[in-house]
């Protein structure tokens, strides 16, 4: 017997045409069984859950590859960022630290996770600062990825936010965390002291990795700088060490900068180290080019160049309400509208791809196992009122359904405008013609 099936559903790769294809979706336990045109057997009345899509788009769950869950949440705490600048955010986040609690952290992190879910993301990689001795924020996360196991998939970077080498205790306290469970190593190589020192910050934290066994999300080139250039080390590192397909490159905004005879060296060497490349539309347009008065870049990396050579793109949030970034409600098809605008990704395709980099671009980077709408994968859906992805990206609708392991854990009604038209015939009548 079937426990659930989802009828007249429009999946994301159906073609554009007006007379879209729809599907049945068949799930047993935690999986997809069938997926098939009209699907009847199986279904027992008064036992098997019947959700009519009514030719609606269904879709794998979003998938946030780069978020603070440590910070979220925490705006005004102790005072809010006057400036809106990176470093004052890092300023910021220094002065709370010494305030932080296990329970607070946790909290927030709880409050966050019902926001995301509601929205259809089921995954998140959050950065964890490991530069407070205590290491509370990350024995906060680690608890809360339990905790939320059942509804969320939590997957931790150790992040040196302080600088792997500028901080003295920054090694020791990466090991600790990676000891204690975190599941990927981080680093911020623009933020050491010299450029020698942030490659030397690259070379030793992926050299960690491949003697773990572990991936690798590195805060990389986060500035106007074109001369910042670690990307560059960090697939040199990825290609020595064998780490190919293990490697994400966060950020890298400094590629705005960059003149383009070195950009058409640099995105080959990406693609040779299959490295993801991770920007955070929102954060990065916010943030850089604050020294600029016009022209006026917006520190958004080459995501037209690098999706055209065939490089991973995956979209990340990077921040909600935080020292860094006073806005968000962590809905991953606002990320998606910001890079289609800001990466001019306009045409057809184009907007298709992103839709792709907050659903399995993401999913491929953080090494999901059993995700996408495939039979024998989780039935991990969401159902979203709009006809297809590019209208998704467009309007951000509603998810009337999220769907975890077979079962609906979220629901949201559909949205719909009722018009007092106060009697107007002519205008009624325009209405429906």
């Amino acid at each position: 017997m079937l426990d659930l099936v989802i009828k007249n559903a429009v999946l994301p790769e159906s073609n554009t045409s007006d007379e879209k294809k729809t599907v049945d979706i068949a799930i047993q336990d935690d999986r997809i069984v069938d997926i098939a045109p009209q699907i009847t057997e199986g279904i027992e009345q008064g036992k098997t859950e019947i959700i009519d899509a009514a030719g609606y788009l269904v879709t794998a769950p979003f998938i946030d590859p780069h978020f603070h869950l440590d910070s979220t949440l925490s705006l005004g705490q102790p005072r809010l960022n006057e400036s809106g600048t990176l470093l004052e955010g890092i300023q910021l986040w220094g002065e709370l630290k010494p305030h932080l609690t296990h329970e607070a952290i946790k909290k927030r992190v709880h409050a966050l996770a019902r926001w995301s879910i509601a929205r259809g993301t089921l995954a998140i990689r959050s950065h964890v600062d490991t530069s407070d001795d205590r290491l509370l924020a990350v024995g906060a996360l680690l608890e809360a990825k339990k905790e939320l196991a059942p509804w969320i998939d939590i997957q931790l970077v150790a992040f040196p936010q302080d600088g792997y080498i500028r901080y003295s205790k920054a090694a020791e306290n990466l090991n600790r965390a990676l000891d204690m469970g975190v599941d990927v190593v981080g680093g911020i190589p623009h933020f050491e002291r010299t450029m020698e020192d942030g490659a030397a910050s690259v070379k030793a934290l992926c050299e960690i990795a491949a003697d773990r066994g572990l991936m690798v999300d590195m805060h990389c080139d986060e500035t106007d700088d074109p001369m910042s250039r670690h990307i560059e080390t960090l697939a040199s590192e990825t290609v020595r060490l064998g780490l190919q397909g293990r490697v994400a490159g966060s950020h890298l905004t400094s590629m705005h900068s960059m003149d383009n005879y070195y950009v058409s060296k640099l995105l080959p060497l990406i693609k040779e180290a299959q490295i993801t490349a991770i920007p955070n539309p929102l954060i990065n347009i916010t943030l850089q080019g604050r020294h600029d008065t016009y022209p006026k870049r917006r520190g958004m990396t080459r995501i037209k160049e690098m999706m055209a050579m065939g490089i991973n793109v995956a979209l990340g949030h990077d921040c909600v309400m935080d020292p860094w970034y006073s806005f968000g409600s962590h809905d991953m098809l606002e990320v998606a509208h910001m890079a289609t605008h800001v990466g001019q990704m306009t045409g057809v395709s184009e907007t298709r791809a992103m839709f792709k980099a907050v659903t399995e671009n993401s999913a491929k980077v953080m090494h999901l196992p059993d995700y996408g709408i495939a039979k024998g994968n989780f039935a991990d859906l969401v159902i979203l009122q709009a006809q297809d992805p590019i209208e998704a990206i467009r309007l951000r609708p509603a998810r009337l359904f999220v769907i975890r392991r077979g079962k609906v854990i979220s629901k949201t009604a559909p949205v719909q405008a009722e018009l007092n038209l106060g009697g107007n015939k002519e205008f009624v009548d325009f209405l429906k013609n």
